[in-house]
């Protein structure tokens, strides 16, 4: 009989300790899992961060939650080694990966110097190429595993964030890539895409990030919790004939942003709309061409 120890998921998740991976560290450990979760910034990841909130270890603590919090650059593949080996040798296996860690500065083409592009192409790109491929062959070996991928809406392009777009384009392709290539390994490969959820260092940037949430179907900002639950899933037992799919938590974010607000009956009656008989005004169409 396995012990409570054994029976939990073993995960890593990149970028874990700061923003939305702190809130899938968190969720995780609630669930069951026993995560390692690493970060560049030791403030983050202790007792307080260096913009005042409190840190990773203390808020888990607070909630009488337990996780492995490390200090490592998943752009390094000595840190990437180091990481997988402490899960190996602490727990003896890896079941799951979250490749969350990602940089987002904003900028055109000709705004985006070569130093820049370097390091988002190194730890949003190379990252998830460092990490899956030291985790990879320990799941092979395991019997299988689930791999979960965050992506963007800006995956499909968006003004303003090249470098980025470029960066989780790449993401996508590689995931879908990754689940054909092992699907008979029973390697799980999925991605999750945070739509219309603040984004740690980039709402500022962005001012539709703002305004997303009066247009998700909540009405309301996604949550990072609401994000870390459909992880969750794809780490889940519940998963596990799922691969290649991308769930989008928010507001369709893969077909290009926030959907526009809905206009009002009285807008559209106006505009020289038609009733359907049942009350409900339709909106007139208008052909062109």
């Amino acid at each position: 009989m396995k012990s409570a120890e054994q029976e939990k998921k073993v995960t890593i998740v990149t970028g874990g300790t700061y923003g939305i991976g702190r809130a899938i560290t968190k969720v995780l450990s609630e669930r069951g899992h026993q995560v390692i979760a690493f970060g560049l910034d030791s403030k983050q990841i202790g007792s307080q961060a260096a913009d005042g909130t409190t840190g990773t270890q203390e808020a888990l603590d607070l909630l009488g939650l337990e996780a492995d919090l490390l200090e490592a650059d998943v752009s390094n593949p000595e840190d990437v080694k180091r990481v997988v080996e402490f899960a190996l040798s602490k727990y003896g296996r890896i079941d799951g990966l979250v490749n969350n860690a990602a940089i987002h500065p904003s900028g055109k083409l000709l705004e985006t110097d070569v130093d820049i592009w370097d390091k988002v192409i190194d730890v949003n790109l190379k990252g998830v190429y460092l990490m899956t491929k030291a985790v990879l062959p320990h799941m092979i070996s395991g019997g299988g595993g689930s791999i979960v991928n965050i992506g963007s809406g800006s995956q499909w392009g968006r003004s303003d964030l090249l470098a980025y777009c470029a960066s989780k384009g790449g993401v996508y392709a590689f995931s879908m890539a990754l689940a054909y290539d092992y699907i008979h390994d029973h390697i799980r490969v999925n991605m999750v895409i945070p739509g219309g959820a603040p984004v740690t260092g980039m709402t500022e940037d962005i001012p539709y990030i703002t305004e997303a949430g009066k247009n998700t179907v909540s009405g309301r900002n996604t949550s990072p919790e609401e994000v870390a639950y459909a992880i969750s899933y794809f780490l889940s037992d519940d998963s596990v004939q799922v691969s290649g799919s991308i769930i989008d938590v928010g507001c369709f974010d893969h077909q290009g942003g926030p959907v526009k607000p809905k206009v009002s009956q009285q807008s559209v009656s106006q505009n020289g709309s038609n009733s359907n008989g049942n009350g409900v005004t339709a909106p007139s169409v208008v052909k062109t061409g």
